[in-house]
């Protein structure tokens, strides 16, 4: 791994350490929770919909090229090239996601979503 993505990974898991910890000090412990918890819950929400027959092969076949291509040690922009070689992989991610998502529609998302209805609801507007 380059030390510029060290770096980045670094500066991100302080940034997010930092947020959470200004909603504890600030009393607000559902939301620091639910912060933290996002992530698992939305690995939980895919993997769900990954197995979910009523989700389009398509939107499926999809979700297991991205990640199929993620852990190719090899990309469409090498990640030796700087802020280029991780937006790729960044931009594909969020692409086959949101894809994913829509096709799944509201009503599968809120069936397989296990975190708090707050959290959802961001989701869903980002969809």
């Amino acid at each position: 791994m380059s030390l510029g993505l060290l770096i980045a990974l670094g500066s991100a898991l302080a940034l997010y350490a930092a947020f959470v910890g200004g909603l504890v000090l600030a009393g607000r412990w559902t939301d620091a929770r639910a912060v933290v918890l996002f992530i698992p819950h939305c690995v939980v929400l895919f993997q769900g919909l990954a197995r979910d027959r009523r989700v389009p092969a398509r939107s499926r076949l999809l979700l297991a090229g991205l990640l199929a291509y993620l852990v190719m040690p090899f990309d469409l922009v090498p990640d030796f090239i700087p802020i280029a070689g991780q937006l790729d992989d960044a931009i594909l991610v969020v692409l086959a996601l949101r894809g994913l998502l829509r096709a799944a529609g509201p009503d599968l998302l809120r069936e397989h979503w296990r975190g708090p209805e707050r959290s959802l609801n961001a989701l869903l507007r980002c969809v």
